[in-house]
């Protein structure tokens, strides 16, 4: 055989921005080996006649760290065109961790991103100290998708300072010079950066900033300097955008430009548009400009869509804390809820305890209930969507509407919250700018309450195809080859011979991002939630066909993505 697979009759997007090309892909191994028109016969030939093929798209922001070691596919990512994951951002990560120290960076993951301590305590088998060592370890697993990651600052920090890693804000001299040497060791041994978090949002289960909230300027820039002395690698930030304050908004952001001017390093750091700082967004995005004209290799990184948390009887309400009927209620399994609000007495308890409630009326105001038109899932909410218009429509109070439309549904009712990048016309000019990344998508983080990971199929059918924000071409650039340039991914995000054969096929015009669904299948059988989508016809990784039409074929052809 001339191939081992051949792509015929696609409109080939191969990753750089250029215009589509009616082209075959031949793949050998692990390889493409042929784009164009060619000859030669093959051992599998796919048809794509009429759908778009793509590369593999590239998630940078993921904390699949450990529900990967128990589930390789990683999902949702691989329901959504992903073929490579950067794990460890927000800097929290299982390493470097004494094995005396495992406990508490479990239980740090669990309060920071809401994977249950439990489930990664049962799912991951430890076995590791190092970064390095963490690799190898991951190393041995079947991967569906291949996998690389960061070094967190909160693990290297409670490596080198122990206990002080929480109580000294500030570093001492020879505490910055041993994270150094820490750091500058995981990028020798493949780590692809270095990420840390100061937002103050990131707290321990017993409510203290995580290590490194408020390192100085003289600890991050050390700690970059390092990288830079090993190779290199991306230096990744939470910034504290206290958005109440536009001088703490400010000095945030000429940080994150600071380090990438002074150590010469690709710097991204989050951003969402907050209520709190309206106008916050065009600070962020001159501060990428002023990079930009300065050489400084600053990224941003947002999400497509709103960030928001998930509420319904199928995972949590926002009132699961507000009194004793409802820290009952929450103990209950789906159908003992749906049978106990059939209860007038215990009903009209839970109304008034809700109601009395301090989050009763605010989020209320900012709940909307999720539309499912067509079987698609939609986040661009409408006045007449949120909890309250529903409730005046029904003449009964937020409470009782939420209650009602829940038992109406039989539980499965979804109503968002919206906390951050609620104006879509902001993330609109924020995706446009050509120095923001496409991040946050969380894969694997926060199970319980939000689901962020069909990123590339939100991009891709209501950015591009409903709303045309941006050519089909450079909505595939940044979902591809973009990241994968970033993170010095060689060959990946591309199509074209040489490269690693990581490919999507497409029905374009039949893409949707389907409903989330909430499913018992942490170890543990602790809960999350999960979403598909429809219209990826096929999914390749390293030349062996993952995933087809959102079904596991059995391949685990994924590799560990190390530092070059």
């Amino acid at each position: 055989m001339d191939f081992d697979t051949v792509i015929r009759n696609g409109r080939l997007f191969d990753g750089s921005g250029g215009p589509p090309v009616q082209a075959d892909v031949g793949i050998r191994g692990e390889r493409i080996t042929a784009v164009g028109k060619f000859e030669g016969r093959a051992a599998r030939e796919i048809d794509a006649s009429g759908q778009i093929v793509t590369p593999g798209f590239v998630d940078i922001h993921a904390h699949l760290d450990a529900q990967i070691f128990w589930d390789g596919l990683a999902t949702s990512a691989c329901w959504h065109g992903i073929t490579s994951v950067i794990m460890g951002n927000c800097g929290v990560t299982f390493a470097p961790c004494r094995e005396a120290d495992r406990g508490t960076l479990a239980h740090l993951m669990e309060s920071v991103e809401d994977i249950p301590a439990k489930s990664i305590e049962l799912g991951m088998k430890w076995s590791w100290e190092t970064f390095g060592e963490y690799l190898d370890a991951l190393e041995s697993q079947p991967l569906g998708i291949n996998a690389g990651g960061m070094v967190g600052h909160s693990a290297v920090r409670f490596w080198v300072m122990g206990e002080r890693a929480l109580s000294q804000k500030t570093a001492g001299p020879d505490d910055v010079a041993a994270m150094r040497e820490v750091v500058g060791e995981a990028i020798s041994k493949g780590a692809l950066g270095f990420s840390t978090s100061r937002t103050h949002v990131h707290r321990t289960p017993e409510g203290v900033e995580v290590p490194g909230t408020f390192a100085d300027k003289n600890e991050l820039i050390g700690i970059a300097r390092a990288m830079a002395e090993q190779g290199g690698g991306v230096f990744q930030a939470i910034p504290y955008l206290d958005h109440s304050d536009a001088q703490t908004h400010r000095d945030e952001l000429e940080l994150m430009l600071d380090v990438g001017l002074e150590t010469g390093l690709p710097v991204t750091f989050a951003y969402v548009h907050t209520r709190g700082m309206e106008n916050g967004w065009r600070e962020a995005l001159e501060i990428l400009d002023e990079g930009a004209r300065r050489g400084a290799k600053v990224f941003g990184q947002t999400q497509v869509r709103s960030l928001g948390m998930l509420f319904g009887l199928v995972n949590n309400t926002p009132w699961n804390t507000s009194g004793p009927s409802w820290a009952d209620f929450t103990k209950l399994d789906l159908a003992g809820r749906l049978v106990l609000l059939k209860d007038p007495a215990a009903r009209a308890q839970l109304v008034s305890e809700a109601e009395a409630s301090r989050v009763s009326r605010g989020l209320m105001h900012l709940m909307y209930r999720q539309r499912v038109e067509a079987g698609e899932a939609r986040y661009d909410v409408r006045p007449e969507d949120s909890l309250m218009a529903l409730a005046a429509q029904r003449g009964v109070s937020g409470v009782e509407a939420f209650l009602q439309i829940a038992e109406q549904s039989e539980g499965q009712a979804i109503f968002l919250f919206p906390f951050g990048n609620h104006d879509f016309q902001v993330v609109g000019e924020m995706l446009r700018h050509p120095r923001m990344l496409l991040g946050l998508a969380d894969s694997g983080a926060h199970c319980g309450q939000i689901m962020d990971a069909s990123l590339p199929s939100y991009l891709l059918s209501y950015w591009v195809r409903e709303r045309g924000l941006m050519p089909l071409e450079r909505a595939i650039e940044k979902l591809s080859s973009e990241p994968a340039r970033f993170f010095g991914l060689e060959d990946r995000g591309v199509v074209r011979e040489g490269a690693f054969a990581d490919l999507n096929i497409i029905d374009y015009e039949r893409l949707q991002v389907l409903p989330p669904e909430f499913v018992h299948d942490l170890p543990g059988a602790a809960g999350r939630f999960i979403q598909k989508s429809r219209g990826i016809t096929a999914t390749l990784v390293n030349g062996s066909l993952f995933m087809q039409d959102g079904e596991h074929t059995g391949a685990f052809t994924g590799q560990v993505l190390r530092s070059n």
